[in-house]
């Protein structure tokens, strides 16, 4: 049995799916049983709760023979680093006491950094607490940034006629697809390595700019010309509340962008056979970003 949190979302669903046709017995969790029900129509069990509660965790990991872990976001929480912290003890709370003997973490690049990233320091933390779980093998998984953040612009581009975020545009950066990540994790809860503790970058196919980002998303939605903002942190910040972030998370997006700016978020491995990925950022933007940006 393979127990999967955040099944409802792009890559513990991912993950659960390529499981499931594997035909591992996998068990599937969430806050939402109706969001998940798609997974019991093909043989999952299903474990609706919430993420915060050790009582549910410890539950849905007992008797996993690996479980996949991650900590859901929620972009409207007031205090968004007190709710990491929370969620962070409460999985490894959960782990512990289920005696779960391995774990794959969905973390970030910039997790080697403890302070100043934003929302990856609570990663960082998760990661850390995981570790110090005694006869605990765990693989933190730290992927770049995602090919799907990308659709939190197709309103500017449609609209507006610019890509932009605070982030430099001439800033090479690892880009990965969610379902390169899904496929990863799914092949590591698999396996029966029992390493205490390693990570594995996931850098996508090749550093990209977001003015090279940029050039593909023009090419595809008939825009060539379009062109590239970097906004100001506090503009940026401004924006995301506007979007119904709360001022926590939207503070933390603005501390996130800065770090990759001033190259504290960044891959410490090279791109190459283990760190490489092969979801082509142009094909997804063919397939995820178009589609969005024609029901936008």
């Amino acid at each position: 049995m393979i127990a999967i949190m955040g099944a409802s979302g792009k890559t513990g669903g991912g993950a659960a799916g390529l499981l499931l046709a594997a035909g591992e017995k996998v068990r599937v969790m969430g806050r939402s049983a109706e969001r998940l029900k798609d997974f019991a129509a093909h043989g999952a069990e299903v474990a609706a709760g919430d993420a915060e509660d050790v009582a549910y965790l410890t539950r849905a990991f007992t008797g996993a023979d690996a479980a996949y872990v991650l900590m859901p976001p929620n972009v409207t929480a007031p205090d968004y680093r007190a709710q990491q912290m929370r969620m962070g003890e409460a999985i490894a709370k959960g782990v512990k006491a289920s005696r779960v003997p391995r774990v794959v973490m969905l973390s970030s690049i910039g997790a080697d950094q403890r302070s100043g990233t934003g929302p990856i320091v609570g990663l960082r933390e998760l990661e850390d607490r995981l570790k110090a779980i005694s006869g605990l093998s765990v693989l933190a998984l730290r992927p770049g940034y995602f090919y799907e953040n990308h659709l939190g612009t197709v309103g500017l581009v449609k609209q507006q006629g610019i890509n932009g975020s605070a982030i430099d545009g001439d800033l090479p950066t690892a880009m990965v697809a969610s379902r390169d990540i899904a496929e990863a994790a799914a092949e590591a809860l698999q396996a029966k390595d029992t390493t205490p503790f390693a990570i594995r970058e996931l850098h996508g196919r090749r550093h990209m700019t977001m003015k090279e980002v940029t050039f593909v998303i023009g090419q595809a939605v008939g825009k060539p010309e379009l062109p590239y903002v970097q906004f100001p942190y506090d503009d940026l910040v401004q924006a995301l509340v506007g979007m119904g972030l709360s001022e926590s998370m939207a503070g933390l997006y603005g501390e996130m962008s800065r770090a990759f700016n001033e190259g504290r978020i960044r891959p410490t491995l090279p791109l190459g056979p283990d760190t490489a990925t092969p979801t082509r950022f142009e094909d997804w933007v063919m397939d995820a970003y178009l589609a969005a940006y024609k029901a936008a």
